[in-house]
């Protein structure tokens, strides 16, 4: 093949893999003009088109528009300068997507209503400083503007944040999350408790109980959520009734339903339900690794304890 060598629409079809409409097209946009035309009037085409609509084919392939390879075939853009721009602009496409795909999966697990859906890809579509904001406006609506505040400066400093490319778990654990801290109700638990956490202060029982209790008790729970327990089940009856009898001795108490009653208003003081969850949102949100001695372990403690009490 030569540099003198033309070719019809026809060839040029069979050789790039272009309909010969599509060829015409390009034709009368003036990207690939033909070099000259037969004594019938039917255009043909040197070499030079021949690699311009080869490359044409592999750009649009590719995802770029007519406007940006008329510019990479005029020689005013080079073909990295554009496969450069996009891909980046691919990336954020694909984020987009991942993102879509997240809350989907997530709504197919929840089983979620049309407008708990809605809802869900309303709060994933959050830029990164309006859901800063969101949990800003959570943190000094709980604990006020007070910068010197302990519990408000722990909480800031794990502030939920979700990644660009979230996982179902994670797209579900920021929905749940941001619930939670838009509940007044939920706000009051939060200034308690986390007021009492951010002190360092020990609970009586764990004082008198003694460290050596305390460590068996932390051991034992811990064990029982790693082995999937569920703490009203029957499986944790065993368990449960062991601690009881362990502390019922260090206090010199009966172990019955009285006592495991005390036992769980004792633990209670500084573990509510609905904060430990929030703290296990955050840690999800964030794709944090969970570590074993730091489980909560007072919230499945104290449901064993509420549990079955007629028993």
């Amino acid at each position: 093949m030569d540099v003198t060598t033309l070719y019809s629409i026809g060839e040029l079809s069979r050789r790039t893999g272009l309909s010969v409409r599509t060829i015409r097209f390009y034709s009368d946009s003036g990207v690939v003009a033909p070099t000259t035309r037969s004594p019938a009037g039917y255009r043909l085409y040197d070499l030079d088109a021949l690699l311009r609509l080869e490359l044409l084919g592999t750009l649009r392939e590719l995802g770029m528009n007519l406007a940006t390879i008329r510019r990479v075939l005029d020689r005013e853009l080079s073909v990295a300068e554009v496969a450069a721009a996009h891909a980046d602009a691919m990336d954020v496409q694909i984020r987009v997507l991942q993102r879509r795909q997240s809350v989907l999966r997530a709504v197919a697990r929840r089983g979620a209503d049309p407008e708990e859906t809605k809802l869900m890809h309303r709060l994933t579509q959050l830029s990164g400083e309006e859901r800063r904001r969101l949990i800003d406006e959570f943190v000094e609506g709980t604990f006020g503007t007070v910068d010197a505040d302990p519990a408000a400066a722990m909480v800031r400093a794990a502030t939920p944040d979700l990644p660009g490319d979230p996982s179902s778990e994670q797209v579900a654990a920021w929905v749940e999350l941001a619930e939670l801290v838009g509940d007044e109700a939920f706000r009051a638990r939060m200034r308690r408790t986390a007021r009492w956490q951010a002190a360092g202060r020990r609970l009586d029982i764990e004082s008198d109980a003694g460290e050596e209790l305390m460590d068996f008790t932390r051991r034992k729970v811990a064990a029982a959520i790693e082995s999937g327990i569920d703490p009203l089940s029957d499986r944790a009856a065993p368990v449960i009734d062991d601690l009881i009898h362990r502390f019922a001795e260090v206090f010199a108490r009966t172990p019955d339903r009285e006592f495991r009653d005390w036992m769980a208003r004792q633990f209670e003081e500084a573990h509510d339900s609905q904060v430990d969850r929030y703290w296990r949102l955050v840690w999800i949100v964030n794709g944090w690794k969970v570590v074993p001695n730091l489980i909560p372990v007072y919230p499945w403690l104290i449901h064993a304890l509420r549990n079955d009490r007629d028993a």
